[in-house]
């Protein structure tokens, strides 16, 4: 077989960047470097269109400004030219008048993608459109590849909602700076995630919080019933875990007296499916205050997500798909075997055998097994049965024991604890118990634990005998809360996906 025949084909793509390269090669003629080190920006679109809104069509003015950002259109060989900042889009007017031959025999090395900064002052053209009308610019970095379309791109986001094809992913989540680059969605999605992050620690330090670091990496896994991750530290020749939960570090600095109310923004991570609602490795925030309990709790979550909404928002009343979801406080409260009897007619505070319940639920079409305790087959009947309808805020309250291994016993019925789960839009956001301070009771809460984890259960907890002697030398009445920020984010945007607000999620590797 010859080179010629074995030779892979030349694509579009290919062809564009040699063109691109042969630029940068005249650019280099020209004596220009297109990778420079620095530009003098001093204003931003969005500024410039705000200050300049009542600026009459056919108007010029002596205003002088610098402006850098990425061509997004080039029009009439260079004369306009659409220039995209981190705030917005400004249009560039190069004319011969206003700039030396050389420098517009230049713009013609100028592609859709580079980005330039240009210095010019400011006019309305005739048309409407606010311009810089540039005297100088400077090439700041050559794009050798070629954008999306950004009309193809919009459409593809729109497919992905439904469709989630592998062509989609390839664009918008493998690829995501390409997908910020061409969609003012994305960008917005991201920038508010940032801001709801911004805006619970603001509410947290006005409430007198202090903000903490936990371990990433632990000798085992504790604080939440999940499948951790693995790896090893070869200079101790030790195998640890990655975080599932800064639960158990966060009450050992309670125990400590390090504050009354601490809380961590954390990266944790689950090795467990991927959903729209689930990522590998996520964003939660854990806080624990003292003397008070769950009462305290839900109060506070409320109130957090109520301040964040209208911080970011401008309303507590928000839209997700298709319904307004009414964030304002208070929120209702139900306890979990109420709401299944609400839903369901069946009250199974009336079973009192583990195999009572378990004959109901198969009779309702629950998923379950004779494997299950009381506690594990009423949280299957309310997953399956209930949670689907709590659209609107809701505080589901009263936990079986069996399913809250680290909640404190509900005090006026020692089959429950005193732990809630807060629920919108169907989904789980928040997670919130009166902490269990007993040291006794706490072992054996996890001894069944770990007998559930040596029967084949891999999401249950081991005993963690350091956090039991730290309970030993006293913990405070202690309430605490946990709640995850991508959910929270993917409310406050609207975004149907977990992916839409995480910059990078995990994907599967391509393999080839």
């Amino acid at each position: 077989m010859t080179e010629q025949m074995t030779r892979e084909p030349i694509s579009a793509r290919d062809t564009i960047r040699q063109t691109r390269i042969q630029k940068l090669a005249e650019l280099a003629d020209k004596g220009i470097n297109p990778y420079p080190y620095v530009f003098n920006k001093n204003a931003n679109a969005a500024d410039l269109q705000e200050k300049y809104k009542d600026l009459e069509a056919g108007i010029e003015t002596d205003d002088e400004y610098s402006v850098a950002g990425r061509v997004m259109a080039i029009r009439n060989s260079g004369m306009f030219i659409d220039l995209m900042d981190v705030s917005g889009k400004i249009q560039i007017f190069s004319h011969k008048e206003n700039m030396d031959e050389e420098a517009i025999k230049t713009l013609k090395l100028v592609d859709i993608g580079d980005i330039l900064g240009f210095t010019g002052t400011i006019r309305r053209t005739p048309r409407g459109e606010l311009s810089i009308k540039a005297t100088s610019y400077k090439i700041l970095s050559k794009s050798l590849l070629p954008l999306p379309n950004k009309q193809i791109s919009e459409e593809k986001l729109e497919q992905l909602k439904s469709h989630h094809t592998m062509s989609d992913t390839e664009t918008k989540y493998r690829q995501r700076y390409l997908d910020l680059i061409v969609n003012e969605s994305t960008r917005d999605t991201l920038r508010k995630r940032s801001l709801i992050i911004q805006k619970v620690r603001e509410y947290l330090y006005k409430q007198g919080f202090i903000e903490v670091e936990t371990p990433m990496l632990h000798t085992q896994a504790s604080g939440a019933n999940a499948r951790p991750f693995m790896t090893h530290h070869n200079a101790l020749d030790m195998d640890l875990t990655l975080r599932i939960a800064p639960e158990l570090h966060l009450k050992r600095l309670m125990v400590g007296g390090l504050h009354d109310k601490i809380f961590e923004l954390s990266r944790c991570f689950r090795n467990e499916g991927i959903d729209t609602r689930h990522n590998p490795e996520f964003t939660m925030i854990e806080l624990y205050q003292s003397y008070v309990d769950y009462n305290e709790m839900m109060a506070l979550t409320e109130n957090m997500v109520a301040y964040v909404a209208q911080e970011v928002l401008g309303t507590t009343k928000i839209q997700y798909g298709e319904h307004e979801i009414d964030l304002t406080p208070p929120w209702d409260r139900k306890t979990m075997i109420g709401a299944i009897k609400e839903y369901t007619g069946v009250d199974f505070g009336d079973f009192f055998t583990a195999k009572e319940a378990f004959e109901t639920a198969k009779s309702m079409h629950v998923e379950v097994d004779e494997e299950m305790n009381w506690g594990q087959i009423i949280e299957a009947v309310f997953e399956e049965k209930v949670e689907p309808h709590m659209i609107q805020p809701v505080h589901i309250i009263d936990y079986p024991r069996e399913v809250s291994p680290l909640a404190k016993v509900h005090r006026d019925n020692d089959r429950l604890t005193e732990r809630f789960e807060t629920r919108v839009n169907g989904w789980e956001i928040a997670n919130a118990f009166s902490e269990l301070t007993d040291p006794i009771d706490q072992r054996h809460r996890f001894e069944a634990q770990a007998l559930a984890k040596a029967n084949g259960d891999e999401e249950a907890m081991e005993i963690d005998e350091d956090y039991i002697t730290a309970l030993e030398y006293g913990l405070a009445p202690t309430g605490g809360m946990g709640m995850g920020i991508d959910r929270l984010a993917m409310l406050l945007t609207n975004s149907q996906t977990i992916r839409d607000v995480i910059a990078f999620p995990t994907l599967k590797k391509i393999e080839g």
